[in-house]
């Protein structure tokens, strides 16, 4: 398995941007899927966006479409979600996490390692 880590989180104002990174361990990087998903409170974890091995397909939940963008570089082993036109509603606990197998990119469980998580949130 892959370790993973998330930084970038923190508060920003409506219509506001975000970048957020998500470091992973290991020479392998380039051989697993990555995606993001967040939790709010009270609510359960939603698919945010996706990118396999290659980078060269996207996925995005309906929520964030035309907003958010992933991208990855296996240079360096990150991946990235950036952010724009943030939305009080996006306000939640962001997780980066990797599929190392044939997966379905909204499907959490096809997920085998998960983040720790990082805090966004987005002030009215």
């Amino acid at each position: 398995q892959v370790q993973l880590v998330e930084s970038g989180g923190g508060l920003v104002q409506d219509g506001g941007s975000l970048r957020l990174s998500c470091a992973a361990s290991g020479r392998s990087f380039r051989k697993y899927a990555m995606g993001w998903f967040r939790q709010a409170p009270g609510k359960e974890r939603e698919f945010v966006a996706a990118i396999n091995w290659t980078g060269g397909s996207t996925y995005y939940g309906d929520s964030v479409k035309g907003r958010f963008t992933i991208s990855r570089d296996n240079a360096k082993n990150t991946v990235y979600l950036q952010m724009n036109s943030l939305k009080p509603e996006d306000t939640a606990v962001y997780y980066c996490a990797a599929a190392s197998r044939p997966f379905t990119p909204s499907r959490a469980a096809d997920f085998g390692s998960w983040g720790q998580g990082t805090q966004v949130t987005v002030s009215s």
